[in-house]
C-alpha cells in the first residue's frame, strides 16, 4: 500500500518520457519493450515471469484500489511509480485510463521453438492489419484452447498498445511467433504435421461439411487474412483447404474475429470431442 502522502512521479521525469515514448512502433522495436495497461494485463504481466515487467506506473487511488496486483508487481522486481492522474493519462493510449500501466520486455517466442512442441491447434495470422482485431484473434485462440498464434511480418505489429488491450492478457498465455513470412509459416507447420486451413468467405469448403466428414480432429492451423479482402491467391494456394463460414440467415459476412472464433472453436470441439471445457464468462 502507498504512504499516506505518496510522492508522486514528475511528468518531467525521464522514466515518464521513455514510458510515454513506447506508444511508438520504432521506439518499441529499439528498446524491445512495450506497453501494458489496465489491471487485467499488469496482473498477467507480473505473472508471466519475474524479468517481464520491469515498471508500473500508477496512481494513488489505484494503487489502492488494486494493491494485490501493486504488490505483485514489486515481488517480481518491477519499480512502482505513483502518478497522479495526467502523467497517467499522458503515458496511456487510452480514453479512459484505468489508472495502471506496466513498462513490459518482448515476450514474443521464436518460431522454431513452437515448431519443436508440435502444437495441435496454431492461428496464422496473414495480412491483418487492424491491431485490435490482432489482439482478439489472439484472445480467441487463447480461449479455444489454441497452442500458438503467429502473426505473418505482413501482419500488424503485435505490441501495438490497441492489440495489447484487445488480447486482454491473453499475450502472456501462449507463445506468439512475430515477422514469420507466410510461406515459412505454412511450409514449418506442414512439416511438423499440422493441416493447413485458409479462412476464406469465398472458400471452396463449408465448414459445416468440413465437420461432418469428421477431417478436423487432427493438428490444424488456421491461417486468417485481411479485415477488407480477404487472403491473395498466393496464400490461398498454401492451404490443404479452403474454409469458408457458413451463413445460413441474411448476413453479408463476418467481421474477422467472429470468424476466427467460429474456426478455432470448431477445431477444439473436433480435437476434443470425448473432453470438457472451461465455462464462458464475460469480462
Amino acid at each position: 500500500m502507498p504512504p499516506a502522502s505518496p510522492e508522486l512521479i514528475s511528468a518531467r521525469s525521464p522514466r515518464v518520457s521513455a514510458a510515454r515514448r513506447l506508444a511508438r512502433r520504432n521506439f518499441r522495436g529499439k528498446e524491445r519493450l512495450f506497453l501494458a495497461e489496465g489491471p487485467q494485463a499488469v496482473r498477467e504481466a507480473a505473472a508471466y515471469g519475474e524479468d517481464t515487467l520491469t515498471e508500473l506506473f500508477t496512481t494513488v487511488e489505484a494503487a489502492e484500489r488494486y494493491a494485490d496486483i501493486v504488490g505483485e508487481a514489486r515481488a517480481v522486481g518491477a519499480r512502482v511509480h505513483l502518478a497522479d492522474e495526467q502523467v497517467i493519462a499522458d503515458i496511456s493510449t487510452t480514453v479512459t485510463p484505468q489508472g495502471l500501466v506496466g513498462v513490459c520486455r518482448f515476450v514474443d517466442t521464436p518460431f522454431e521453438e513452437i515448431l519443436a512442441a508440435r502444437p495441435r491447434l496454431v492461428a496464422v495470422l496473414a495480412h491483418v492489419r487492424d491491431p485490435g482485431n490482432a489482439g482478439t484473434v489472439l484472445r480467441c485462440a487463447d480461449a479455444a484452447g489454441a497452442e500458438a498464434v503467429v502473426l505473418t511480418d505482413a501482419s500488424v505489429d503485435l505490441y501495438n498498445p490497441k492489440a495489447v488491450r484487445a488480447s486482454v492478457g491473453s499475450l502472456f498465455h501462449l507463445p506468439v511467433a512475430v515477422g514469420v513470412p507466410v510461406e515459412r509459416a505454412v511450409a514449418g507447420l506442414k512439416d511438423a504435421g499440422v493441416r493447413i486451413l485458409a479462412a476464406d468467405g469465398a472458400g471452396e469448403d463449408d465448414l459445416d461439411d468440413e465437420l461432418d466428414k469428421g477431417t478436423m480432429g487432427g493438428p490444424t492451423a488456421w491461417v486468417f487474412g485481411n479485415e477488407a479482402w480477404g487472403l491473395p491467391e498466393e496464400t490461398r494456394a498454401l492451404a490443404d483447404a479452403v474454409v469458408r463460414v457458413p451463413i445460413h440467415g441474411k448476413a453479408e459476412s463476418l467481421n474477422l474475429a467472429t470468424a476466427a472464433a467460429v474456426c478455432l472453436y470448431a477445431s477444439a470441439r473436433a480435437q476434443r470431442a470425448s473432453g470438457g471445457c472451461r465455462s464462458v464468462t464475460e469480462s
